[in-house]
């Protein structure tokens, strides 16, 4: 990378290795979002080409084993960003733990207007080869490990915090996929609602219990 000053402005060119990985970086991305938005089968390389605007035959000198090597890279793009975002959120009690993965589907269906949904479900339903279920299944085992060591900071007893993650994901899922169909946030405002039931019937530790 070069910094040079003009006009008291600061240019920073990019050059080399820096340049394409930026280049990759933004296809991965943009099969993230193709992924969420159309599916694995409609996720193509001249659309992810187009919309990331990498250069014509620069995708197989990123990812020499083709669409599934690009798909792999899109699914731990799409996992860590929604962990971040989970893990970002301040909790103080498991309710609003809950209460940040729940908003984080609705951000999605609300800003795609339902056009959007989970990059890994795209994959899981949708995928004909092992390695892209596989992993996409650790990606989702991951997921559940994570939220159920949130849960355990703010004080869920361990098997509770196990049981509350995995159904967090699972209602979440299936309540993205019911409201995209309808077109319409209520399905998933009850399953939503379902869960805060479930956490408030709980009986939960305080944290340092």
């Amino acid at each position: 990378m070069t910094v040079v000053i003009v006009n008291n402005m600061i240019v920073v060119i990019v050059k080399g290795d820096l340049l394409a990985d930026n280049v990759k970086r933004r296809m991965i991305e943009q099969a993230a979002l193709s992924l969420a938005s159309k599916g694995l089968q409609r996720t193509s390389f001249s659309e992810v080409l187009e919309a990331s605007g990498a250069p014509r035959g620069s995708l197989y000198h990123h990812f020499p084993g083709g669409k599934d090597e690009l798909i792999l890279a899109a699914l731990d793009v799409a996992g860590a960003r929604a962990m971040q975002q989970l893990e970002a959120a301040p909790a103080t009690n498991p309710a609003e733990v809950v209460e940040a993965f729940v908003a984080l589907w609705r951000n999605v269906l609300l800003r795609s207007n339902f056009a959007a949904g989970c990059a890994l479900a795209a994959v899981t339903v949708a995928a004909e080869t092992p390695d892209l279920v596989a992993r996409a299944a650790a990606i989702f085992r991951d997921w559940r490990a994570r939220i159920a060591a949130q849960l355990e900071r703010v004080g869920t007893p361990t098997p509770r915090a196990a049981e509350l993650a995995t159904l967090l994901i699972a209602a979440c899922e299936g309540a993205v996929l019911l409201a995209r169909a309808e077109r319409s946030m209520e399905p998933f405002e009850r399953t939503a609602e379902m869960l805060r039931q479930v956490v408030g019937s709980w009986r939960l530790d305080p944290p340092g219990s």
